[in-house]
């Protein structure tokens, strides 16, 4: 599971309830048009679009006012900020290419509200993939239950929804941790609150972590390696310095330097060797060998 995280350096969440297509942002009820646009506007970017919804909203799907988040996951550049729109176009304020950067001022038009308190996302994008509606939902209606007094004595608007893909249907139910850019798999309610409880810490929760989306995948293991050795979970502690790739195919190899805050720094060798058995990566998909990530050594270097 190490190393699976899509790599985005941000993300953009709107609120949309009612059902959600494949392609969500221009297969639900928001107007496809603007859905597209809205898609196209991440092009060349870092930045990843989501609609999120809340797991008890009954409400008509052009609710009077909507819950955004734009979140920025560099570790120098970790925020969050928060507001509603009266409309969807409301959205196509925000400046994408400044949100890729981790410019405050990319959401200044939408009035943000800037958060100290994280939220938690869990897929449950059933047309991507049925284990996500099946499983995922009943994790985010359990989780918000658990996480209920946290969230209530934290302020703010709620901490868990749903929300439409993520990636990794085989690790399902997937949940990403916002502002921080965590996502974990296969999680349950307890996983989740506790890893949402930890994000209110500071801190990042070593179980069933995919990786920091901030970083590619390489760099995603090689950061949790050095946590690992280290036993340090503070999310500011640690930082991908650089990556080079060592080999190609048909088994690739990366040295990936990783950096403490107090200034020591590692080497770590990940190694890519596609799996032997052959499995759907996904609800509905045919057999593949993807390309699995093992953490060979890391070594001190400064």
């Amino acid at each position: 599971m190490t190393g699976t995280a899509a790599t985005h350096s941000a993300w953009l969440l709107l609120e949309q309830p009612g059902p959600w297509g494949r392609v969500a942002a221009r297969e639900s009820r928001l107007d496809p048009q603007l859905g597209a646009e809205l898609d196209g506007r991440t092009a060349g970017t870092g930045v990843r679009l989501c609609l999120i919804r809340r797991p008890d909203d009954r409400r008509d799907h052009e609710p009077p006012r909507r819950r955004w988040f734009a979140a920025s996951t560099h570790p120098e550049r970790t925020w969050l900020a928060t507001g509603e729109i009266a409309y969807p176009t409301d959205l196509l304020k925000v400046d994408f290419p400044a949100l890729d950067a981790g410019d405050r001022g990319a959401v200044a038009a939408l009035d943000p509200t800037f958060l100290d308190t994280p939220i938690l996302g869990i897929c449950s994008n059933g047309k991507r993939d049925a284990c996500c509606a099946t499983l995922g939902r009943r994790v985010v209606i359990s989780a918000e239950a658990l996480d209920a007094a946290a969230c209530a004595a934290a302020g703010g608007p709620p901490a868990v929804w749903e929300i439409t893909h993520l990636g990794g249907h085989k690790f399902a139910p997937t949940g990403v941790v916002l502002p921080s850019g965590y996502l974990y798999g296969r999680l349950d309610a307890a996983l989740a609150t506790r890893a949402l409880a930890e994000a209110r810490r500071g801190r990042v929760l070593p179980e069933r972590n995919r990786g920091r989306s901030t970083w590619g995948r390489p760099g995603q293991a090689a950061e949790l390696a050095v946590r690992a050795e280290l036993d340090e979970w503070a999310t500011p502690a640690v930082r991908v310095r650089a990556v080079e790739k060592t080999a190609g195919e048909p088994e690739p190899a990366w040295t990936v330097v990783v950096e403490h805050e107090d200034g020591r720094a590692y080497e770590v060798f990940v190694q890519g060797a596609h799996a032997p058995v052959g499995r759907p990566e996904s609800c509905g998909k045919t057999e593949a060998n993807p390309l699995e990530l093992r953490v060979e050594t890391v070594e001190k270097i400064g």
